[in-house]
């Protein structure tokens, strides 16, 4: 694997056709599979044998939902629990998909790494907010798009930039997070082809080597953190974005 893109290949596992639809059985699939066992387990067994006094595994369940529930009281407000199992399984999920990725030896993939996967979370949230923000206020949730006070010809191109901007979200939303992720793991496929390639001069190996596979190292640290940050930046913006369909201005 000397190209630092094969690691993001999408390969079948299991052959499945419906008529002219693919709906094979994939490497991508596989793993969003493995992160959705992964997660199930860590909220079953937190949740199992709830105590007054809760256990580690409790104690990390509560204090992950805790956090995204404080989330949502900080940017919707008390109406946006309502949605805290919507963003807390996004969150999750995506942060179960970011880490999965880093695991070496395996053959780990990093389903959010590509842009199709990270769309279709996107999208989820984009058509929450707009239905709920239709339900909630009807054609009065246009107001969104028109700034108060405004005159008309300002109004009019307020309002075209703010429908523009409104509907690029899930594409940036989705952007976001897909580049994050594979922008962090080409450099680390990149400086760990360094580490072969410059430790292999002769009877040097330590002194070429040991600089790339230092930077491979504290890469693999800041993997971990951005994986961590872009879970969290998924689901504050996925708060915000219902915040204007709950609250509008």
């Amino acid at each position: 694997m000397a190209n630092p893109m094969e690691q993001f290949d999408v390969v079948t596992l299991h052959p499945l056709k419906a008529g002219t639809y693919d709906l094979s059985f994939t490497n991508s699939a596989l793993w969003m599979l493995v992160a959705l066992a992964i997660v199930s387990v860590f909220l079953f067994v937190g949740t199992s044998r709830p105590q007054l006094v809760p256990n580690r595994w409790q104690a990390a369940v509560e204090y992950v939902y805790d956090f995204v529930r404080k989330m949502l009281d900080e940017n919707v407000g008390p109406e946006g629990r309502r949605f805290a199992p919507l963003v807390f399984s996004i969150f999750i999920f995506v942060l179960a998909c970011n880490l999965l990725g880093l695991i070496p030896w395996v053959g780990a993939f990093t389903p959010t790494s590509h842009v199709t996967v990270t769309l279709g979370l996107a999208l989820i949230v984009f058509i929450t907010v707009c239905v709920v923000g239709f339900l909630r206020h009807g054609l009065h949730f246009f107001s969104l798009f028109w700034p108060h006070g405004a005159s008309i010809p300002l109004g009019i191109f307020v309002f075209i930039i703010e429908v523009l901007s409104f509907l690029s979200r899930p594409f940036t939303l989705a952007i976001r997070l897909f580049a994050n992720m594979t922008a962090g793991h080409v450099l680390l496929k990149v400086f760990g082809t360094f580490v072969i390639a410059l430790g292999s001069f002769g009877a040097l190996p330590y002194v070429f080597g040991v600089v790339p596979l230092a930077v491979n190292v504290a890469l693999s640290a800041l993997e971990v953190l951005i994986a961590v940050v872009q879970a969290y930046v998924f689901a504050l913006l996925a708060s915000l974005y219902l915040n204007d369909a709950i609250n509008l201005h």
